[in-house]
């Protein structure tokens, strides 16, 4: 969700800051210098400031509103995390029940038998 938003805000960042063509309507549109816009903004950052201040009730509701999608990520986060993580067993029905431990219902790792096992490993033969 995050990445979603940083991704709307650095492509909105981009275009406006594309050069535009000269068109007849470009020269209609008002023109901001960039001492006016950087003082715009520094006192659109003051008045949040105090936003709250004035709309206490707005503030609180909005407090309220993000720990709830918070903790609704935090949740889908971790069901994805279960879901990733989870061990199913490999059953896929084609081969007979041999080597079935019946107490866990998953397949026998241990499927050597004794005789197999008696054998003495060797490396083989080097060039």
């Amino acid at each position: 969700m995050f990445f979603l938003l940083r991704l709307a805000f650095w492509l909105g960042l981009v275009l406006v800051l594309l050069p535009r063509d000269k068109t007849p309507e470009s020269d209609k549109t008002p023109q901001i210098s960039a001492s006016d816009a950087v003082s715009a903004a520094t006192a659109a950052i003051n008045d949040m400031g105090q936003f709250c201040k004035r709309q206490p009730a707005a503030c609180e509701v909005g407090g309220q509103a993000a720990t709830a999608i918070g903790q609704r990520a935090t949740d889908g986060a971790r069901k994805v995390y279960h879901i990733i993580t989870e061990k199913k067993p490999d059953h896929t029905g084609s081969i007979g029940g041999e080597g079935i431990d019946e107490a866990s219902n998953v397949a026998s790792r241990d499927t050597l038998t004794m005789d197999d096992q008696a054998i003495e490993f060797r490396l083989p033969p080097t060039k």
